[in-house]
């Protein structure tokens, strides 16, 4: 998360036409704590039932265990998944120009600058 904080001007485009939601099974207490003590510019979410998490395929499944995966998913302004890193690389610096490259292709570099 500190590296999406660190590049969130950069790939995420500061928010602008992009927004980037963090989603955890973690409690929504806990999130708030964390986000607001490290001063991440972006959203947190909380699925303590695990029902988001599932329907993407973001837990590996074991018997009477589910493991959040580090997964990340960027979903086009049609709803539609259009870029998946499954799992993502986080200490990969290369993961970071894949998906700074996947927003780019969806966020138009006009909109991005705020149009002239």
């Amino acid at each position: 998360m500190n590296a999406y904080r660190d590049q969130y001007a950069q790939i995420f485009k500061g928010g602008r036409n992009v927004v980037l939601i963090a989603i955890s099974a973690d409690a929504d207490t806990m999130q708030a704590s964390w986000a607001r003590d490290s001063e991440f510019p972006f959203l947190f979410a909380s699925d303590t039932a695990m029902a988001v998490g599932r329907q993407y395929g973001a837990f590996l499944q074991r018997p009477n265990l589910a493991i959040d995966n580090r997964n990340l998913f960027v979903v086009g302004p049609d709803g539609r998944i259009a870029y998946r890193a499954v799992p993502f690389r986080e200490v990969d610096p290369s993961a970071y120009t894949e998906l700074g490259a996947a927003i780019a292709r969806l966020v138009p570099a006009d909109s991005a600058r705020g149009g002239n």
